[in-house]
């Protein structure tokens, strides 16, 4: 588990390198989660590039979130979501003012060079991820019941007996 995570850190300074050398695209603009959240109260959207399971076990409070895995879990492991770039494009226009988050910081640093790289303006890293937003007690949510509807999901019945099958998927929750 630790060589894992040492090779991944290698390879985000690696690509860290090589985007600041010799890169000829913007400069990926890392900011920390305390900028993060005030971008974010001005009016910046997120970017959340986890995975969507991870997703649901909390993430960022914030009114304007997206959540577009950057990479998927597979048997062989992560691997990079394909319909990425197509994905954000088509919820995000490229002078959108956007902070991307992950996990740790280093898969939303990659998301954010692929987002510049594809001529989005404005987007930003969050630095540290979701761990540091975490750490410093900001606001987060937490999907409770990711695989089935919560009560106030549920549309509004018409009918009588809609009123009673609404109210028997009440109970079993």
């Amino acid at each position: 588990m630790g060589y894992f995570w040492i090779a991944g850190l290698l390879s985000g300074f690696v690509y860290i390198v090589v985007l600041l050398c010799c890169s000829s695209e913007s400069e990926v603009v890392t900011v920390d989660v305390q900028e993060a959240k005030h971008l974010l109260e001005s009016g910046y959207g997120f970017l959340e590039v986890r995975t969507e399971e991870e997703y649901k076990k909390g993430h960022v409070d914030t009114k304007k979130i997206m959540n577009i895995p950057y990479m998927f879990n597979t048997p062989k492991g992560m691997v990079k979501n394909p319909q990425f770039l197509e994905e954000v494009s088509s919820a995000c226009n490229k002078d959108d003012l956007i902070v991307v988050g992950c996990q740790s910081g280093v898969r939303s640093l990659y998301a954010t060079a692929d987002l510049l790289a594809a001529g989005f303006k404005n987007v930003s890293n969050m630095g540290g991820g979701y761990l540091a937003w975490v750490e410093h007690d900001f606001p987060v949510t937490k999907l409770e019941y990711a695989d089935r509807k919560k009560p106030e999901d549920v549309v509004q019945p018409k009918k009588a007996e809609d009123v009673d099958q609404q109210k028997k998927a009440e109970e079993e929750l």
